[in-house]
């Protein structure tokens, strides 16, 4: 798991961030730590419009690295 969002209802995305960037961006407007697992360095964005579509990406794409990252060898190594 590397980003979530919901299929229905108002709008919102959590997703991983660098250490760095945590501090910075969760104290941005419409953005928040994120509940359950802020404490792994994951936000909550609740305006679509927040970022450009390619700041999305960067993010999403930077998420799905990080998370990547922490896997286990033996997972790792099934993606290919």
């Amino acid at each position: 798991m590397f980003c979530v969002t919901g299929l229905s209802g108002p709008f919102g995305v959590s997703f991983k961030v660098t250490d760095d960037e945590f501090d910075e961006i969760s104290t941005s407007a419409d953005i928040i730590p994120a509940p359950y697992v802020a404490r792994y360095k994951w936000v909550y964005v609740n305006a679509e419009n927040r970022f450009s579509g390619d700041k999305w990406q960067h993010y999403i794409r930077q998420s799905y690295h990080l998370v990547k990252a922490k896997l286990p060898k033996k997972i790792l190594s099934s993606l290919g």
